[in-house]
C-alpha cells in the first residue's frame, strides 16, 4: 500500500509541474553582458562542429564500424559511438525541433 501513495505523489508532483507556465522559455533578448560568453559558446560550437571534427567523426565510425564487423568490440558500444556522432552534428536541429514543439505547446 505505501508504494502506491508515493507512486500518486510522484503522478501529482509531475502533473503539477507540467501546468505551470514555463516563464522561463520566454527570453526575448540576450542578458547584458552575454556578449563575452556567447562568443565563447559560438568558438565551442564553431570547433565542435569544424573541419577537424568532421573528420575526426568519420574516422571514429569508419574505426567502429571495422571492430564491429570484425567482432573485435559489442554492438551496444559501437552503436553508442554512432548515436553520438549522430547527436553532436544534429544538435542545433534537435534543439530547433525542441523550441518549435514548446513554441507550439505554450
Amino acid at each position: 500500500m505505501k508504494g502506491h501513495a508515493v507512486k500518486f505523489r510522484s503522478l501529482a508532483a509531475l502533473l503539477l509541474l507540467r501546468a505551470m507556465p514555463a516563464y522561463a522559455q520566454v527570453a526575448t533578448s540576450d542578458p547584458a553582458g552575454s556578449g563575452p560568453i556567447l562568443g565563447a559558446l559560438y568558438w565551442v560550437q564553431g570547433t565542435l562542429l569544424g573541419n577537424l571534427a568532421t573528420t575526426a567523426a568519420v574516422i571514429a565510425v569508419a574505426v567502429t564500424g571495422l571492430m564491429m564487423l570484425t567482432g573485435r568490440i559489442d554492438w551496444r558500444r559501437g552503436l553508442t559511438v554512432i548515436v553520438g556522432c549522430f547527436i553532436l552534428f544534429g544538435a542545433a536541429s534537435i534543439v530547433a525541433g525542441m523550441r518549435t514543439v514548446a513554441g507550439a505547446a505554450g
